[in-house]
Protein backbone atom coordinates (compact mmCIF):
# COMPACT_ATOMS: atom_id res chain seq x y z
CA UNK A 1 0.00 0.00 0.00
CA UNK A 2 1.55 3.34 -0.99
CA UNK A 3 2.40 5.80 1.76
CA UNK A 4 0.19 8.90 1.65
CA UNK A 5 -0.13 10.11 5.25
CA UNK A 6 3.02 10.54 7.38
CA UNK A 7 3.22 11.36 11.08
CA UNK A 8 6.41 13.28 11.99
CA UNK A 9 7.32 13.01 15.69
CA UNK A 10 10.12 15.34 16.75
CA UNK A 11 10.52 17.76 19.67
CA UNK A 12 12.35 20.26 17.42
CA UNK A 13 9.98 22.74 15.77
CA UNK A 14 12.68 23.37 13.13
CA UNK A 15 12.89 19.69 12.17
CA UNK A 16 9.09 19.34 12.14
CA UNK A 17 8.76 22.34 9.83
CA UNK A 18 11.59 21.13 7.57
CA UNK A 19 10.01 17.70 7.15
CA UNK A 20 6.51 19.16 6.78
CA UNK A 21 7.66 21.31 3.86
CA UNK A 22 9.92 18.68 2.25
CA UNK A 23 7.33 15.89 2.43
CA UNK A 24 4.38 18.10 1.47
CA UNK A 25 6.26 19.15 -1.68
CA UNK A 26 6.50 15.46 -2.55
CA UNK A 27 2.74 15.06 -2.23
CA UNK A 28 2.44 13.53 1.24
CA UNK A 29 -0.11 14.55 3.85
CA UNK A 30 1.91 15.36 6.98
CA UNK A 31 0.77 15.19 10.61
CA UNK A 32 2.94 16.49 13.45
CA UNK A 33 3.68 15.35 17.01
CA UNK A 34 5.97 17.13 19.47
CA UNK A 35 6.84 14.12 21.63
CA UNK A 36 6.49 10.37 21.98
CA UNK A 37 3.18 10.49 23.84
CA UNK A 38 1.58 12.58 21.08
CA UNK A 39 3.07 10.25 18.46
CA UNK A 40 1.48 7.16 20.04
CA UNK A 41 -1.85 8.96 20.49
CA UNK A 42 -1.92 10.29 16.92
CA UNK A 43 -0.84 6.93 15.49
CA UNK A 44 -3.93 5.43 17.17
CA UNK A 45 -6.36 8.20 16.23
CA UNK A 46 -5.11 9.29 12.78
CA UNK A 47 -3.87 5.92 11.41
CA UNK A 48 -0.96 7.31 9.35
CA UNK A 49 0.71 5.13 6.72
CA UNK A 50 4.14 5.84 8.26
CA UNK A 51 5.69 7.40 11.38
CA UNK A 52 9.01 9.26 11.26
CA UNK A 53 10.24 9.11 14.85
CA UNK A 54 12.95 11.13 16.59
CA UNK A 55 14.63 9.35 19.51
CA UNK A 56 15.67 12.10 21.92
CA UNK A 57 12.42 13.69 23.14
CA UNK A 58 11.16 14.65 26.60
CA UNK A 59 8.91 12.20 28.44
CA UNK A 60 8.28 9.16 26.26
CA UNK A 61 11.33 8.91 24.00
CA UNK A 62 11.29 7.64 20.43
CA UNK A 63 12.45 4.12 21.32
CA UNK A 64 9.62 3.79 23.87
CA UNK A 65 7.01 5.27 21.50
CA UNK A 66 8.14 2.99 18.66
CA UNK A 67 7.84 -0.04 20.95
CA UNK A 68 4.31 1.03 21.96
CA UNK A 69 3.23 1.53 18.33
CA UNK A 70 4.82 -1.77 17.22
CA UNK A 71 3.15 -3.79 20.00
CA UNK A 72 -0.33 -2.24 19.93
CA UNK A 73 -2.87 -4.29 17.93
CA UNK A 74 -4.38 -1.09 16.52
CA UNK A 75 -1.06 0.35 15.25
CA UNK A 76 1.41 -2.51 14.79
CA UNK A 77 0.89 -2.45 11.01
CA UNK A 78 2.17 1.16 10.81
CA UNK A 79 5.87 1.22 9.85
CA UNK A 80 8.23 3.47 11.81
CA UNK A 81 11.44 5.01 10.48
CA UNK A 82 13.70 6.41 13.19
CA UNK A 83 15.07 9.86 12.25
CA UNK A 84 17.66 10.82 14.85
CA UNK A 85 21.07 12.23 15.68
CA UNK A 86 21.88 8.98 17.51
CA UNK A 87 24.24 7.46 14.96
CA UNK A 88 25.93 4.62 16.86
CA UNK A 89 25.40 1.13 15.46
CA UNK A 90 24.02 0.05 18.86
CA UNK A 91 21.38 2.81 18.65
CA UNK A 92 20.32 1.58 15.21
CA UNK A 93 20.14 -2.04 16.38
CA UNK A 94 18.13 -1.01 19.44
CA UNK A 95 15.72 1.05 17.30
CA UNK A 96 15.12 -1.87 14.96
CA UNK A 97 14.59 -4.17 17.95
CA UNK A 98 11.89 -1.80 19.22
CA UNK A 99 10.01 -2.31 15.96
CA UNK A 100 11.36 0.34 13.59
CA UNK A 101 11.54 -0.69 9.94
CA UNK A 102 14.45 1.62 9.10
CA UNK A 103 16.83 4.15 10.62
CA UNK A 104 17.98 7.52 9.23
CA UNK A 105 20.50 9.81 10.92
CA UNK A 106 20.33 13.59 11.01
CA UNK A 107 20.95 15.81 9.22
CA UNK A 108 18.26 14.18 7.12
CA UNK A 109 18.97 13.70 3.43
CA UNK A 110 15.47 14.21 2.00
CA UNK A 111 16.21 12.23 -1.18
CA UNK A 112 17.46 9.26 0.89
CA UNK A 113 14.41 9.51 3.13
CA UNK A 114 12.05 9.72 0.13
CA UNK A 115 13.66 6.58 -1.32
CA UNK A 116 13.15 4.71 1.96
CA UNK A 117 9.51 5.87 2.09
CA UNK A 118 8.93 4.78 -1.52
CA UNK A 119 10.44 1.37 -0.74
CA UNK A 120 7.78 0.84 1.95
CA UNK A 121 4.99 1.36 -0.59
Amino acid sequence: MPVKKILVADDSATVRQFLLEALSRRGYQVLLAENGEQAVSKARSERPDLVLMDVVMPGVNGFQATRQIARDEATKHIPVIMCTTKSQETDKIWGLRQGARDYVTKPIDVDELAAKIAALG
